[in-house]
């Protein structure tokens, strides 16, 4: 007689599991990180591999093109400061870094913007649109491979310190914090998902919930709203925290970008 498989816990059991586990989440070993793609299904794991079946290279091959066009302000493309492409790699491995100009933390997107505005004389391009997301993908994908290496500038320190704090923190109606689901009970299912390390080494990447490319503010936005807790505006500070401490938490592990996830 066949033994039953064992059963997984429901929503709601699991949530007991994480509101239990809140308070005594322990960080998981730099030994032991995984990215989401190791949970994935082979046949998700074969569509981010393949060139042909990624749906997210669409937005790569737009932001290529978007490299090499001059602006309407008649400043020069990127590629007449930066040259071609492929000389971003290793680039996006390093942020959110430290802008001089601003005095805090960036991450790629606000340096796209930083650069237009600065450099070209052109609006910032709004959070989420393609122009924006397919830029960060294409300078996100010449580090594809390569190990994420936060920098170590003592001048994020505080930031990195906000980040960990708020992921930490219970929030929201359910009393929940990032780090009692991504931490404590990684690798179990909520319904039919299951959970990640909460690693950012893929974005902006392509979502198939979404059916589109989204930025790590988006997920982390998602992720509020699923703890029934007030998302940050898209241009908070709090947001650029959170994955500044989150890319140091993820360091060593390979960039994916654009990654596909379910």
């Amino acid at each position: 007689m066949r033994r039953p498989p064992p059963r997984r816990p429901g929503l709601a059991g699991l949530l007991l599991l994480c509101l239990g586990g809140a308070a005594a989440a322990a960080e998981i070993p730099p030994g032991e990180r995984r990215s989401g793609f190791d949970q994935m299904t082979p046949e998700l794991r074969a569509m981010q591999r393949d060139e042909a079946a990624h749906p997210g290279l669409l937005w790569v091959a737009d932001g290529e093109e978007a490299w090499g066009t001059a602006p309407a302000s008649g400043a020069p493309a990127c590629s007449g400061c930066h040259g071609p492409i492929t000389a971003m790699r290793g680039v996006s491995a390093r942020y959110p870094a430290f802008d001089e100009g601003g005095g805090g933390p960036v991450d790629l997107e606000d340096r796209i913007n930083l650069c237009r505005r600065r450099h070209q004389n052109e609006a910032p391009l709004a959070p989420e649109t393609r122009p924006l997301l397919a830029l960060a993908a294409a300078i996100g994908a010449q580090s594809r491979g390569l190990p994420v290496a936060p920098p170590a500038d003592p001048r994020l320190d505080g930031a990195r310190a906000e980040g960990r704090a708020l992921f930490t923190r219970r929030l929201g109606q359910l009393g929940l914090s990032c780090a009692a689901c991504h931490d404590a009970q990684w690798g179990r299912h909520l319904g039919a998902a299951v959970i990640p390390q909460g690693h950012p080494t893929g974005y902006p990447l392509y979502r198939l919930e979404w059916q589109d490319l989204g930025s790590f503010r988006r997920r982390l936005r998602n992720c509020l709203t699923g703890m029934r807790a007030e998302p940050f505006p898209p241009d908070a500070p709090e947001l650029v925290a959170l994955e500044l401490y989150l890319m140091q938490r993820a360091a060593g592990l390979p960039v994916e970008t654009p990654a596909l996830r379910p």
